[in-house]
């Protein structure tokens, strides 16, 4: 597979990818501003956190409209607005700060238009990296957008809290200017990021005709439901165990740590992330990173000690980018290009909508059942989550990226003989017919 260093001499995923990173950045830094902003208006906890809720909603909002743009129009020019957009969207908030007229019903209308922004930038993106890398350097591709998030995660906290001890309203200068940053590396891809030629229908039969794609092949179905129910496990056992440090008395700083720890787990994941998948098959990665979850959280019935939790963080963070980098990317693989900004955008908003409700879920959990018990009900919850892969053949017997059937001209799915790595035989059991659907190779299949 493609490592890291021969795909950093692709001159237009390069730029892609730093444009992003960059802006990734900023707006995390804009993210920790806003409540301590918000707050600073209000004197209110719960108007404080208008501005993230406003946020999220932005996101929710663009993205199925986005997929439908994204195959609709030329994709360098829907970046290139996307960052245009946010550029100035942070850019008055910045300026307003510092001449003292920044209001609440502005902070919420520009972190609404910002996380919009984020909704139309990324399944746009997603699209446009198919046009950018080759089939084999795809993995590898979206192993480093994993990293990417989660130095921005890990990173965006701390850069927030130093330029708002600088100046409160520096932090949204600094977004604009990484919005800036995003719009100069974007222009500056040289690869044909226009959508194939078809006719276009009305935006909602459009978007009808990705989310029926979706819905109707199985794999497809079964990744999307696994990836939301995931998304609201995973992070309500997040908010529950930094809740139950609070409880106890640990310090912030140490709570600091584990989030750090929970980061840094991510990054680490996504280095070795290309080498997981290389070797191997998607669907055993997938099952893999499902019930990685399932020990890691019986511990946590018993102890909560911040460094246990921050172990399990870590490991539990530890294969997430290799499962999400080889199912987007097998996803994007086996989809027709016609159709790949609707279908990244329908599995982004389905696997999006649980992760509002993961704070509610730990804090019910929490509040009735007690930390002990809501961990046991978080527990039982992953295991019943990794069951979606695990009884679904369509998911299971996907095989290594190299045996990753193609679209052929017609953009019908065909399996390709199984290749083994070299020296190490076949890694296929005699009785075993690894198929997209269940049926055998050589004929269309569907996903």
């Amino acid at each position: 597979m493609t490592s890291y260093l021969t795909l950093a001499r692709n001159r237009d995923f390069t730029r892609l990818w730093v444009g992003e990173a960059v802006s990734q950045l900023g707006t995390a830094a804009g993210l920790f501003v806003y409540p301590l902003i918000g707050y600073a208006l209000t004197g209110s906890a719960l108007l404080a956190g208008l501005p993230v809720a406003a946020y999220s909603l932005g996101i929710a909002l663009a993205l199925l409209p986005a997929g439908v743009a994204a195959d609709q129009l030329d994709r360098r020019r829907v970046l290139l607005a996307a960052s245009a957009t946010g550029l100035v969207l942070s850019g008055s908030l910045g300026v307003a700060g510092f001449l003292g007229t920044i209001t609440m019903p502005h902070l919420v209308v520009v972190a609404l238009g910002t996380g919009a922004v984020a909704g139309f930038y990324m399944p746009t993106e997603l699209s446009a990296v198919r046009s950018v890398v080759t089939r084999e350097e795809l993995p590898t591709a979206i192993s480093q957008n994993q990293a990417r998030h989660h130095i921005a995660s890990l990173l965006g906290g701390p850069l927030g809290g130093v330029l708002f001890a600088l100046a409160r309203p520096l932090a949204f200068l600094v977004d604009a200017l990484t919005f800036a940053v995003s719009l100069v590396a974007v222009s500056r891809v040289e690869a044909d990021l226009s959508p194939v030629e078809r006719p276009h229908r009305a935006p909602l039969r459009e978007l009808g005709d990705g989310l029926r794609f979706l819905l109707a092949r199985p794999y497809f179905r079964a990744t999307a439901a696994f990836s939301a129910a995931c998304n609201l496990v995973v992070n309500a056992v997040f908010f529950v165990a930094v809740v139950r440090l609070v409880e106890a008395g640990v310090p912030s700083t140490t709570i600091g740590v584990v989030e750090a720890l929970a980061g840094a787990g991510g990054i680490v994941g996504a280095l070795i992330a290309p080498f997981l998948i290389d070797r191997m098959r998607t669907g055993h990665l997938t099952m893999s990173v499902a019930w990685s979850w399932v020990p890691l959280l019986v511990p946590l019935i018993f102890w909560s000690s911040p460094w246990l939790v921050g172990a399990m963080l870590f490991v539990g963070l530890l294969l997430n980018p290799a499962g999400n980098a080889a199912g987007q990317s097998y996803r994007v693989a086996v989809t027709p290009d016609e159709l790949q900004g609707r279908i990244a955008s329908s599995s982004q908003f389905l696997s999006f909508t649980t992760i509002p409700f993961a704070p509610l879920l730990g804090g019910w959990l929490l509040e009735t059942y007690g930390a002990s018990a809501a961990t046991v009900v978080l527990l039982v919850a992953a295991a019943l989550t990794a069951l979606i892969p695990t009884l679904t053949p369509q998911v299971r017997s996907v095989p290594r990226p190299r045996d990753w059937p193609a679209l052929d001209a017609s953009g019908q799915v065909v399996e390709q003989p199984e290749r083994p790595l070299p020296g190490v035989g076949s890694g296929i059991d005699h009785h075993e017919v690894v198929a997209v659907d269940g049926r055998e190779r050589g004929v269309p299949a569907r996903v």
